[in-house]
């Protein structure tokens, strides 16, 4: 049953009294709580297809979607629509994170190292039309020139040179989004470079990126236009023993490069923490790129739950004070369930992280620590557990437009019954 608008008042007064015998505002966190904007990923639309017309799926390195639930888009206005579906159902305004292989193309086929700004001229058009801002990210995966499983680090001049030039258009792309929405993109860069298995020669192939790299980055733009992150991994089908930008490799690069860093949520060992990396990188690098992720065993790109690890990585970017030092952004994808919800489920779970973070009695909680009094802080962070969250958020959510509880579960039905399951395949 729908609670009304007095119920939900009425139960967010209770529990805003309940916090404040903690000594938290909860105004002052949904206060900052409405200033965070998520970058919803396009890709989970579509299960990583992209719209580029050469003839079929490319060949190359790529990521596996699992699935074929009906009513993935299938062009760029199907996949427009359903993200405007998805951030109805979200509280806030948000932005929107491309890969290059989304442009309008036409019926002309466009290899990766031609595209141009005029190929994302419509999202540009259509984000500035909803005040949204534009993310984005080359795309070095699914084409014939990474079959070899190597591109900025491929020992082939012709290759390294071709997958060079790409990057260099998408961050040429990315400035240019930046400047015509006023808002700076983010280019983030992730490549598929790796071994299966027994790596002879690490140094050079980690020295071919390293040239690579510098290369692309040799252009310079304005951080009020664009600004670059690089994204690591441990790991990956087909390489499974040798990741070329691992952690370690891209860490040394970016901060000595004064390009930020990006932490996937998903792309570490699953004992290893996240949380713990926020408050290393920020003492050295002034922003921080997070793709919110969820890995199941491995980087298995699952759809973000309110799991103990995303709040852990919320709760240290908070503690540290750095909510405008981070940005976040959603990468995952699952073609076993609606994909508006996907977008939903995941966004809405960031976003409640985030909300428990900001509730969090950090004051308190450090007077305890600082007296030494491990069990007192103990019990408050247990404390935290059961406090009433649901009830901030169904108000956050009521009062900012957006269905609160489970109720946009019930616009997500009607939308894939009356647009999703009327698509062909």
């Amino acid at each position: 049953m729908t609670q009304s608008r007095r119920g939900l008042e009425e139960s967010y007064r209770v529990a805003r009294e309940r916090y404040a015998e903690l000594g938290v505002d909860t105004e002052v966190a949904l206060e900052r709580l409405a200033g965070v904007l998520i970058s919803l990923h396009c890709w989970q639309g579509d299960d990583v297809r992209g719209f580029e017309n050469h003839g079929g799926t490319l060949a190359g390195s790529g990521p596996a979607v699992t699935g074929s639930h009906p009513g993935r888009a299938r062009n760029v206005d199907e996949l427009r629509q359903d993200l405007e579906k998805a951030l109805g159902l979200i509280p806030g305004r948000h932005r929107v994170n491309l890969h290059a292989m989304y442009g309008d193309f036409g019926t002309k086929p466009v290899d990766r190292d031609a595209i141009g700004p005029e190929h994302f001229a419509g999202w540009e058009e259509w984000a500035k039309q909803r005040g949204l801002g534009l993310d984005f990210n080359a795309t070095l995966f699914a084409h014939p020139k990474a079959e070899a499983g190597f591109t900025l680090s491929s020992t082939d001049d012709s290759i390294r040179g071709f997958w060079v030039e790409h990057v260099r258009r998408c961050r040429e792309i990315a400035a240019h989004m930046g400047r015509v929405l006023g808002t700076p993109a983010i280019h983030n860069l992730w490549i598929p470079d790796g071994a299966k298995d027994l790596p002879l020669d690490r140094w050079r192939r980690r020295s071919l990126l390293r040239h690579s790299l510098d290369d692309v980055y040799r252009q310079t733009f304005s951080p009020t236009e664009m600004k670059d992150s690089v994204e690591s991994k441990l790991w990956g089908i087909g390489s499974e023993a040798f990741v070329v930008g691992s952690h370690e490799f891209y860490l040394g690069y970016a901060l000595s490069r004064g390009i930020i860093v990006c932490l996937d949520m998903g792309h570490f060992h699953p004992t290893e923490s996240v949380a713990d990396k926020v408050s290393a990188i920020l003492q050295f690098s002034g922003e921080l790129l997070l793709h919110v992720s969820r890995g199941v065993r491995w980087d298995s790109d699952h759809v973000v739950m309110l799991d103990d690890p995303l709040r852990e990585v919320m709760a240290e970017v908070a503690r540290a004070g750095a909510l405008d030092r981070v940005h976040f952004a959603l990468d995952y994808f699952d073609a076993s369930l609606n994909r508006v919800s996907a977008w939903v489920i995941g966004a809405r779970a960031t976003l409640k992280a985030l909300l428990a973070a900001l509730l969090e009695p950090v004051s308190r909680l450090r007077e305890l620590d600082a007296a030494g009094d491990g069990a007192g802080k103990m019990a408050m962070l247990e404390e935290q557990k059961t406090m009433p969250l649901s009830e901030i958020w169904d108000y956050h959510c009521s009062r900012t437009g957006v269905p609160a509880g489970q109720e946009w579960v019930h616009e997500t039905r009607k939308y894939e019954a009356e647009v999703l399951n009327r698509r062909g395949a």
